[in-house]
């Protein structure tokens, strides 16, 4: 299966759920006089994650301080960086922040912030994964990398069975990988599977967007510290790579028990290229809570670990999933269809180390001590 090759979504059975749930979370709202997007709380945690991020790297720059506390500091902007990224990049983009168009856009360019390209992030997730959520060969999150093995559908290699033991370090290279490789292989390959529909005029000023983007980030941290405070370059390089292992681990584990766990379905279209589903039954069956009751994860991850409430409903703003998430459920449960929830962060962080050892042809040993 290729990303350019097109792939349908065919209802079988229980079409009329989505229609019955959409029409009650909107009378939720109207109910309630609110708006589907950003409130206080919302503004609030943009201005404390950003604050997170930028004081810690003014306080290095300022009093340059011992290297065990300078890399305290890094850790910390590698926290906020990763909450930047959950909580309030991933709304804009989904067009969630504000009803105003213009508004999404610039507080999306929060992903420049913190390394990244908000038009190859749009395709990646926007497009591939809440599309084709868990089709594997389209949906990228759960594409094999590397020495990793994140679906059924691909071959099995004898290194897998380690995986479980390895995944932790190559998470934490996501987040830098993502700063400097990404972003220019994810352009010149979604232009070649036809995912970059646009025309060469119209690319040539994203590449360049790109380019510059990319030298003011590394500039800033780089060429700020080393040229005008005099810093070792080595002490910088070496928090630069601690911020982007602590923003990569958390990334991608929260990324990773959302749909590479214990529970979830990994279907593939049929030989007319139809998924034999409707695509909000197809969600239900991709996609996992967890941790609905914690609310300080929740309101570090963005609302990502309400993710059901998230692919069905991408254009609310994620303050809000904690209330609607009731509606889904309820609704589901009049309905019959899955909804799939771990309870604690343990349970689902455990799901995705089974997840890890299926995939790696390993028994769940490791994942029932977690449990």
């Amino acid at each position: 299966m290729s990303l350019n090759q097109s792939v349908r979504f065919i209802p079988k059975e229980k079409s009329a759920f989505f229609s019955v749930l959409r029409k009650r979370v909107d009378q939720y709202f109207i109910d309630n006089n609110l708006s589907k997007h950003a409130n206080r709380e919302m503004v609030i945690k943009t201005i404390s994650l950003l604050a997170l991020y930028i004081v810690p790297f003014i306080c290095f720059l300022a009093f340059e301080p011992a290297r065990p506390i300078g890399y305290l500091l890094w850790a910390v902007m590698g926290v906020a960086a990763a909450g930047i990224g959950m909580s309030i990049m991933h709304d804009a983009q989904h067009g969630a922040y504000s009803s105003k168009k213009w508004i999404n856009t610039w507080v999306g360019h929060t992903i420049n912030l913190v390394g990244g390209s908000g038009f190859n992030w749009v395709l990646q997730h926007n497009v591939l994964h809440h599309t084709y959520t868990n089709i594997s060969g389209i949906d990228e999150d759960i594409q094999d990398r590397i020495v990793l093995r994140f679906s059924p559908h691909t071959e099995v290699k004898w290194y897998h069975r380690f995986q479980v033991f390895y995944a932790a370090f190559l998470y934490s290279l996501l987040s830098l990988y993502w700063a400097t490789i990404k972003d220019f292989e994810q352009y010149y390959r979604y232009i070649n599977l036809k995912v970059n529909k646009n025309s060469w005029q119209q690319n040539v000023p994203v590449f360049i967007k790109i380019i510059l983007f990319k030298i003011c980030y590394f500039f800033v941290f780089f060429g700020v510290p080393v040229l005008l405070f005099d810093i070792s370059f080595s002490y910088v390089l070496i928090g630069f790579v601690i911020m982007h292992a602590v923003a990569g681990i958390i990334l991608t584990v929260i990324f990773q028990m959302a749909h590479t766990v214990e529970g979830t379905s990994y279907p593939l279209p049929n030989a007319s290229g139809n998924i034999e589903n409707d695509w909000a039954m197809h969600q239900l069956a991709t996609t996992v809570n967890f941790s609905p009751e914690n609310r300080w994860l929740s309101w570090y991850v963005g609302g990502l670990n309400f993710q059901v409430e998230h692919h069905l409903f991408t254009r609310i703003c994620h303050v809000h999933y904690p209330a609607i998430a009731p509606i889904v459920k309820e609704t589901c449960a009049e309905f019959g269809v899955p909804y799939l929830e771990n309870r604690t962060f343990a349970q689902a962080f455990s799901a995705h180390i089974a997840a890890l050892q299926k995939f790696g042809g390993l028994h769940h040993t490791l994942s029932d001590a977690l449990g």
